[in-house]
């Protein structure tokens, strides 16, 4: 089987995995599919979960896509006359309980190819990261070690680097680089060379998409029935606002998709479905609010 198969078969293995999980979690919601086409090639298959006991909005999504380079694509990567194929799993959970964290993640493998239909270049990238809203230390050194060790057996090396880069992707430039979250992992263009092969490669992706339930599933039964009121809901809502603010300004993905006439429920399915902004807001010093706040800050969430 090609890498390329082998890739789509994981993106739905893991979508179907994934999905089950939270259903049983959550024990109310179930998620909803809608199957869509693109019209120049390809298709996917979009799961939406909303209004459950534990999650109040969510998506998984795999999308398989191909057909002629895009011109915006075409002229990213220096090409032309070129034809391509993207699949990948995109996903995005947004808890009730401000206690839980919002998480998001995503596994993707890009091929590009000549008029002829040969394989010309190849890479994958990816990555998850989380945001909480209110955190135990313990927490975000579980979620962060989860990843570790999945990167751990291909390079010691990896898990730093691609933390680092987690840590400079996921920032809200605009607002004196405050993060999003506590970061996670990060990594793209990865292609085949003289030190890793395609299958290397793949087991790296695969490794980490699996991965993902390890790192986030224990929060979640942790803290979904922990008690809260409205000012935590209203922290939380908030603190969505920024999150909302970088997708909408920053994330790559999203700015793509949007300039290349991508799926617009797909790429909107990333959005909380309450969010809010105050003036000039600041959280009482030595609040809990406060102290994410400081947590947000690029650190070594393994040895803490």
């Amino acid at each position: 089987m090609s890498i390329k198969n082998k890739f789509i078969t994981f993106i739905h293995d893991l979508q179907d995995e994934i999905c089950q999980t939270l259903e049983e979690i959550d024990g109310k919601a179930t998620f909803q599919e809608d199957l869509w086409e693109r019209s120049g090639g390809g298709g996917g298959r979009t799961r939406v979960i909303a209004d459950g006991n534990v999650f109040e909005k969510g998506g998984v999504n795999i999308s398989v896509v191909d057909g002629d380079l895009p011109p915006l694509m075409a002229e990213q990567f220096g090409v032309e006359n070129t034809q391509f194929m993207a699949c990948g799993i995109s996903l995005v959970i947004h808890p009730i309980n401000p206690f839980v964290p919002t998480v998001h993640a995503n596994f993707r493998y890009f091929e590009l190819y000549d008029q002829n239909g040969e394989l010309k270049d190849s890479w994958f990238g990816g990555g998850a990261d989380l945001t909480p809203y209110y955190l135990e230390e313990k927490d975000g050194s579980h979620f962060h070690q989860a990843f570790k060790d999945a990167c751990d057996p291909f390079g010691s090396e990896l898990y730093p680097m691609y933390k680092k880069k987690c840590d400079e992707y996921f920032v809200n430039k605009h607002r004196n680089n405050e993060a999003r979250g506590i970061g996670g992992i990060f990594y793209d263009y990865l292609r085949p060379d003289s030190e890793k092969n395609a299958e290397e490669l793949l087991a790296f992706s695969q490794a980490n998409g699996n991965a993902f339930l390890k790192a986030y599933l224990p929060l979640v039964e942790k803290n979904k029935n922990v008690s809260y009121d409205e000012s935590h809901r209203n922290w939380q809502a908030y603190r969505r606002g920024r999150y909302v603010e970088f997708n909408l300004i920053h994330d790559r993905g999203t700015l793509f998709g949007l300039k290349t006439g991508g799926r617009i429920e797909s790429i909107f399915m990333s959005l909380p479905p309450i969010a809010r902004w105050e003036y000039d807001f600041h959280p009482v010093s030595g609040s809990p609010e406060s102290q994410l706040l400081e947590w947000l800050k690029p650190r070594d969430w393994i040895n803490i």
